[in-house]
């Protein structure tokens, strides 16, 4: 029997996003029918395809690229917050029976007004961590200027969600080559390089002895680990030489680092995972409405019938976990 399932991944538009951003998005959206409508929906479409897909509870967050937008971050969290009251309100007030919880978006390009969002998000609007750009036009978030987001997140308690964005114009270039636009447009972004990336951001946060200095934090990757668990053995060797850290990484890796299943279905990756990563620590997500919940769902019964996981784990990867991590529960 399918257990409930919460998804952490889960994406809108706000009115607030500038016309830049939807020039970014042309390529991958026209490849998904319907997709406009999904995301700028959060109500009665975003909630019947959560049906279809048994998703009992989704984290919203916005999707990738508002980050160098103060205002349009302030905004969207906004409008994301009015939306889950809403669905509070259509539930009939009660706690526990929201089928929505909020990410906050945060202006990474300025850390300090970043930090000041987060706590805004968390203290004001009641989100339960923060979704943000994996980096700032190429600049990622292990210098000395981001203490300040790293210790508002340590203090409030909450996930930082490290979610790939469209890669900065020297990011880009590395993909061009003798092939076409869209093959280079795919490679820089979902078809491989948001991925590394964001695995090189766990590393230069580990390499720059943050989590010594910040010991609580709880960072959450998506993409069954973005690469991470597959090269943990070597990262973890090789990592002896980058520095003198108080914990290893395979330490940090255990303590303070979840993963994500969102958006790749197949269950081989998860056979490595399963190998090397703490099982509370991993956490299905669907990464909607770019994959559909359905697929999600079949996933996640592939996964039931292929015997890898017990019923107890099982259970743990649909939801437990996410209640753990974020302090929500499944809608009664």
């Amino acid at each position: 029997m399918t257990p409930p399932l919460i998804t952490l991944e889960e994406h809108f538009f706000s009115s607030a996003v500038p016309d830049i951003l939807k020039q970014s998005y042309s390529e991958q959206l026209k490849n998904v029918p319907g997709i406009h409508d999904k995301l700028r929906d959060l109500g009665a479409l975003r909630q019947r395809d959560m049906d279809t897909g048994k998703v009992s509870l989704q984290v919203v967050s916005h999707a990738p690229g508002l980050s160098p937008f103060p205002d349009a971050c302030r905004a969207a969290n906004d409008q994301l917050a009015a939306a889950i009251k809403a669905e509070e309100i259509r539930a009939g007030g009660a706690a526990g029976k929201s089928r929505f919880a909020g990410f906050a978006v945060a202006p990474m390009g300025h850390p300090a007004e970043a930090a000041a969002e987060l706590r805004r998000a968390v203290g004001e609007l009641g989100f339960v961590g923060a979704l943000v750009d994996n980096h700032n036009d190429g600049r990622f978030f292990e210098g000395d200027e981001y203490d300040v987001w790293w210790q508002a997140a340590e203090e409030l308690g909450v996930p930082v969600y490290l979610h790939p964005s469209w890669p900065s114009g020297d990011m880009a270039a590395r993909f061009e080559g003798n092939f076409s636009g869209a093959a280079a447009i795919s490679m820089s972004s979902s078809g491989l390089s948001w991925h590394t990336e964001t695995a090189l951001h766990v590393l230069r946060l580990f390499a720059s002895g943050l989590f010594d200095r910040r010991p609580k934090l709880k960072i959450v990757i998506g993409h069954m680990g973005e690469t991470i668990p597959f090269m943990l053995q070597r990262i973890q060797v090789l990592s002896r030489r980058w520095g003198e850290f108080r914990r290893d990484f395979r330490t940090v890796y255990d303590e303070n680092i979840w993963i994500t299943t969102s958006g790749v279905w197949s269950i081989d990756p998860l056979r490595c995972i399963l190998a090397n990563t703490k099982l509370d620590h991993i956490l299905y997500s669907v990464d909607y409405p770019f994959q559909r919940n359905e697929v999600g769902l079949e996933w996640i019964e592939e996964l039931e019938q292929s015997g890898l996981v017990s019923e107890e784990q099982l259970r743990a990867i649909a939801y437990e976990n996410a209640q753990k991590l974020l302090g929500v529960k499944v809608p009664e």
